[in-house]
């Protein structure tokens, strides 16, 4: 069996439950219209057997001949009064007033004849059912002869009343539901459509990008009647988009000059860096003998020229990125650029294994060719200085008909735990307490995650002790076509 499911909006709940308590209140009026009405008409009948006084019956006892059909005294009798005389205990005459003043005798029952003989000799109504009869209700009371007198009226009438009443009400209450449905819904409906303009706001607030660039927020809702409970939700929701609004400007404005500051920075620093660089390779090529410490500074001058230019170029690559300049777009063949970067890395450490599972046919996807070539060659190499020799490094082309993936995977340690989701982050090392000389800048996987989504892909990583995967999407683009 289903269960009754209650409406899950709160305009339909608010009209259900209207509907509910007016029904309610309808069937308590009703019902006590009801048993009023009929406690009228049974006080009404009462009446008319205490002032009978029994006189019916009376006539009957002293009826000449039993048996006739028309004899006794019927004068001012309704017409379906009933009659009956007892005698200690037992029923002697019982007769039923017809139209025309007939009273002709009724059969009675054993059943009968024990609830005539049970009804109470006070003179007041009492409600008796006899199986040759309706519901009647009668007085008995005692009689000149020592006998008792039973006197009854029919309750049909009242009964007939009362289902005439009970039918009207039926009527007049579902019109009445229906109607107040139908207003209330309006109602409810006009009096909750601020509430409703508060949650398209909401809504329209949870789709925008608040975690990064520009944030347009939308239009304030009107707030109406502050004294309202509505009105003051309103007008608070209005407060917290304004103060959202305020910390996403002062915080896209901080970026903005953070990304001013890191393009400008990395632009200058290009040109002395290189021009250290090239004084230490000049003074390296010089003919004359150094000594062995100047040389060795040299070469260290010369080593840290060189990673700082690495460094520079990464920081003006993601500041590029993060402006959201657009790469270049052309049709790229990744099954050749894989084979290139893998041979890169083989050359580099020939002390890993390095796999390659490619498919049958060349996969062509629309791109900046040189900033997928660093995505690949980043991945290498983060696995070729984060796994020991004789790690196997596999990397895999997917194709599928809309997107394309590149996978690497390894069979190192694996990441910690506490940095799977901080690798994609800038500056992030899996050994904070190492050298920079002997570690990289920590913008690798960074670059990796800005070229895939300036690209419309994604990355993601996945690793436990003995395996590490990084995978990248790509949509095909229409070079893939």
């Amino acid at each position: 069996m289903r269960r009754l499911r209650m409406p899950r909006s709160l305009r339909a709940r608010l009209t259900a439950g209207l509907v509910v308590l007016l029904a309610l209140a309808c069937l308590a009026v009703g019902t006590g219209t009801v048993l009023a009405l009929r406690g009228f008409l049974v006080g009404r009948i009462d009446q008319q057997l205490t002032a009978s006084q029994g006189r019916f019956a009376a006539s009957l006892e002293h009826e000449r001949h039993p048996d006739a059909d028309n004899r006794g005294d019927t004068r001012g009798q309704a017409a379906g009064t009933f009659g009956a005389r007892l005698l200690h205990g037992s029923t002697t005459q019982a007769a039923v007033v017809g139209d025309g003043g007939a009273h002709p005798a009724v059969r009675l029952s054993a059943a009968d004849r024990r609830a005539l003989a049970g009804l109470p000799v006070d003179g007041t109504g009492h409600e008796v059912r006899l199986s040759s009869l309706h519901a009647y209700r009668m007085a008995a009371v005692t009689g000149d002869d020592g006998d008792v007198l039973v006197t009854g009226l029919p309750l049909r009438p009242v009964e007939e009343t009362l289902h005439r009443l009970e039918w009207a009400e039926a009527a007049v209450f579902a019109l009445t539901l229906v109607v107040t449905a139908l207003a209330g819904a309006l109602w409810i409906r006009s009096s909750l459509r601020p509430l409703g303009r508060m949650a398209r706001t909401a809504r329209a607030v949870t789709e925008l990008p608040l975690a990064s660039g520009e944030v347009d927020m939308p239009t304030p809702v009107p707030v109406g009647d502050p004294a309202t409970e509505v009105g003051q939700v309103a007008a608070a929701l209005n407060r917290m988009l304004g103060h959202v609004g305020d910390a996403l400007a002062r915080r896209h404005a901080v970026e903005e000059r953070l990304r001013h500051f890191a393009a400008d920075a990395s632009h200058e620093l290009r040109t002395p860096v290189a021009t250290v660089r090239a004084h230490a390779e000049h003074a390296l090529r010089r003919p004359e003998p150094l000594p062995p410490e100047v040389r060795h500074a040299l070469e260290r001058v010369q080593a840290e020229s060189e990673r700082m230019g690495v460094l520079v170029d990464d920081l003006l690559l993601l500041a590029r990125l993060d402006a959201g300049r657009p790469l270049a777009r052309e049709a790229v063949d990744l099954t050749l650029l894989v084979i290139d970067a893998v041979a890169d890395a083989r050359a580099l450490s020939p002390g890993h294994r390095w796999q390659l599972d490619l498919p049958s046919e060349p996969v062509v996807v629309e791109g900046d060719r040189d900033r997928l070539h660093q995505v690949v060659a980043n991945l290498l190499a983060n696995a070729r200085a984060h796994t020991p020799a004789g790690t196997t490094v596999t990397t895999t082309l997917t194709d599928a008909p809309k997107t394309v993936a590149i996978e690497v995977r390894d069979d190192g340690p694996g990441i910690p735990a506490d940095l799977r989701d901080q690798v994609f982050q800038r500056f992030t090392r899996a050994d904070p307490s190492r050298t920079r000389r002997g570690g990289g800048t920590g913008l690798g996987l960074a670059i990796v995650a800005a070229v895939a989504t300036a690209h419309g892909g994604e990355v993601d990583v996945a690793s436990r002790p003995g395996e590490t995967r990084f995978r990248v999407r790509l949509p095909r683009g229409d070079g893939g076509r």
